[in-house]
């Protein structure tokens, strides 16, 4: 278990390179040195227990040809990988969440560095191997469907009949294009400027109960139609778990993200339990920026278990809210495009996944995402 560990982690700081992996050791043993070409000096705690990693500037000295880091660079990829840091903080919000604000990224402004690709970059250097094209390795462009429609439900349609008036909620009853929330083909039109890009949608199979609300009706005219279309323009479906952390999945989809981005350790497995292959839910709701400190998919280690897992995590570059909500971040138009283009910079510096989340019922709010969104996939 170790072993295998130890092996995915040299392999992921030589961007998957498993000769070029051979060629780092991890041992405090001088004397084994020479055999290596990089060798990361150990600090004791991978496997046995959780501390938080240095995260100085690395410390490289040469011992002949050897390069020497004395920085436990493998238990810091372990630590952000697994989310170890969330069995040693305790704070979490009303949401039993665990942000930005809790963690040492938030609380140092690590959030925008991916730690752990420059960390890469650093070591393939040293072995005198290429870096990796600065290209996008992936790029996902992905909607939750929280809710289809307003008005199609009792507490829309009563809150659209005192704020609109009653005409344009019987117009959208009639005819679900003219619902604010059923931006879908304005969406598609958008997403396809992105040809290279892969669309998903999340789809909610909860029973709208709290903060699951509102459920649509999966065996509905509505959701059929629209689950049609989607195919029809090549988009992939995937799994939005409950708030609840109910795992109800009976189109055995694949792919993953939790309501709310709310997702323990727990969860983690047993989505993996579950046959779940992909996770997009790793962001940090109030924080844009690199979670687990890499822009690259991978694997997670449960840091319960220490187990290497099935399960791929794909790091969430931006959500719409983070951005603009009062409770997260605030921005303007102007900060959260700046933003933006500073994130997707890095991403594609590292060749890493783009992961993009804007709601389908958030362009038609009274927001700037219909205007900011065109002007996110001008930057791809």
């Amino acid at each position: 278990m170790y072993q295998e560990i130890l092996h995915y982690l040299k392999t992921f700081l030589t961007y998957g390179d498993e000769k070029a992996a051979k060629q780092i050791g991890y041992t405090t043993d001088k004397t084994l040195w020479q055999n290596y070409r990089v060798v990361i000096v150990p600090n004791g705690h991978l496997g046995k227990d959780i501390v938080y990693p240095t995260m100085e500037p690395l410390q490289i000295t040469k011992e002949g040809k050897t390069y020497v880091i004395e920085n436990d660079i493998i238990y810091a990829a372990f630590f952000f990988i697994s989310r170890a840091e969330e069995l040693i903080v305790s704070e979490r919000d009303e949401h039993n969440r665990f942000l930005a604000k809790h963690s040492i990224l938030g609380q140092h402004n690590y959030l925008q560095i991916p730690l752990l690709d420059e960390y890469a970059r650093g070591v393939m250097k040293m072995l005198e191997l290429p870096l990796p094209p600065a290209e996008y390795d992936h790029i996902y462009l992905t909607h939750d469907i929280d809710t289809i429609a307003h008005y199609r439900h009792l507490r829309g349609f009563i809150g659209g009949w005192l704020t609109a008036g009653m005409d344009p909620v019987l117009d959208a009853l009639e005819d679900i294009h003219l619902d604010p929330a059923y931006t879908f083909p304005w969406i598609i039109k958008q997403d396809k400027k992105i040809p290279e890009a892969q669309s998903i949608y999340f789809v909610k199979h909860t029973k709208g109960k709290g903060y699951d609300y509102p459920q649509y009706k999966l065996n509905g005219k509505d959701w059929k139609r629209l689950k049609a279309y989607l195919k029809r323009n090549k988009a992939q479906l995937g799994l939005h778990s409950s708030y609840y952390g109910e795992i109800i999945n009976p189109e055995h989809y694949t792919l993953h993200r939790s309501h709310y981005l709310r997702c323990d350790i727990n969860q983690m497995q047993r989505l993996a339990d579950a046959g779940i292959t992909d996770d997009f839910t790793m962001g940090f709701a109030d924080q844009a920026g690199f979670r687990l400190q890499t822009t690259r998919a991978i694997r997670w280690i449960n840091p319960l278990t220490f187990n290497l897992t099935p399960l791929t995590l794909h790091p969430l570059t931006v959500m719409d809210c983070t951005l603009s909500n009062d409770n997260y971040m605030q921005l303007n138009e102007d900060e959260a495009y700046f933003l933006c283009e500073q994130l997707l910079t890095k991403v594609k510096m590292h060749h890493g996944d783009l992961c993009l989340l804007w709601h389908n019922h958030i362009f038609n709010q009274n927001t700037y995402h219909k205007a900011l969104y065109p002007k996110v996939l001008d930057i791809i």
